[in-house]
């Protein structure tokens, strides 16, 4: 059977496609259209969405698909999207509309980024019991206990990116002050970097950065270490989980991460408790893209 997962991220988009007869999954992402105005730019999005399903589908179409896993940034309630920061023409959208217009009759779940990528890790790493934080566009996050994905009462996801880690610090796109993802996501790391450089800064100037020892690279590094130190520190305190993995398109690709944030949560542990491990995400930078494959293939199963 055919099965296709998308990832959709706040700047890019990924889909990888799982069919009888090919030795390998087909995988694929595009860069969201930047309209000048965020706000109006809802229909060059989900064009630019439907297009690339048809593309990675080919000849057999996008009727052909079994079965489809979503994962989403945004905040979903009763199936209308009500927060996504990152492309805040979609605020308002019924999800059904969403789909209907990309995948046509196509059973398709959906479920929270943060959170498919923690189910994936937790099923690649056999691990019980973890916490994941994804950083790129901003923080993700998900929580797996006892198996079992942890979403509340009223499901959603564990907002871990704005967990509050210096009520005095940087503000967040969320409109609140000091959030770990106004911290340690990717814009929020290389705009310290650039500030400190004096001249922009992408993630290859931020790797080269690090490689080389400067100190407009060092220091920023230090303070999303000591932020993500905060946080997992927290998390251990309050869910007593094995260990933390770290992801995402930016903390995947950022050398001396895991071993900083290491650093700094032994420095914060309570004596005689020990902390959550913290490991680099074994799925890498394609986690929640993993997840909503799981998720098409329940889907198909039940």
């Amino acid at each position: 059977m055919t099965l296709l997962g998308i990832d959709v991220g706040g700047t890019k988009v990924a889909l990888v496609l799982e069919r009888p007869g090919l030795r390998r999954p087909v995988h694929a992402r595009f860069d969201w259209p930047r309209p000048a105005d965020l706000r109006v730019g809802r229909e060059a999005d989900l064009a630019a969405l439907a297009a690339a399903v048809v593309r990675i589908t080919g000849a057999a179409g996008p009727g052909a698909v079994r079965s489809a896993g979503l994962a989403l940034p945004a905040t979903v309630r009763d199936g209308r999207l009500t927060s996504w920061p990152s492309r805040p023409s979609w605020a308002g959208l019924r999800l059904d509309t969403v789909l209907e217009r990309v995948l046509p009759g196509v059973p398709v779940r959906y479920e929270d980024d943060g959170n498919l990528a923690a189910l994936a890790e937790a099923a690649r790493g056999g691990v019980r019991d973890l916490a994941y934080l994804g950083l790129g566009t901003g923080v993700g996050g998900g929580i797996v206990l006892g198996g079992r994905l942890h979403t509340g009462p009223y499901g959603g996801a564990a907002e871990v990116g704005h967990l509050v880690v210096d009520p005095g610090g940087a503000g967040c796109v969320c409109g609140r002050t000091g959030c770990l993802q106004a911290v340690a996501s990717g814009p929020a790391t290389l705009a310290r970097a650039a500030a400190a450089r004096g001249a922009p800064v992408g993630p290859a100037e931020f790797r080269a950065g690090l490689a080389e020892g400067r100190a407009w690279a060092l220091g920023p590094l230090r303070e999303t270490a000591a932020a993500l130190a905060v946080a997992v520190v927290n998390l251990g305190e309050l869910l007593q989980c094995a260990e933390v993995r770290l992801g995402g398109g930016f903390g995947h690709g950022v050398p001396g991460l895991v071993g900083a944030v290491r650093r700094e949560v032994r420095r914060l542990a309570r004596p005689g408790v020990a902390p959550p491990a913290v490991r680099r995400a074994r799925c890498g930078a394609r986690a929640s893209l993993h997840g909503a494959l799981l998720l098409a293939r329940g889907a198909a199963d039940g």
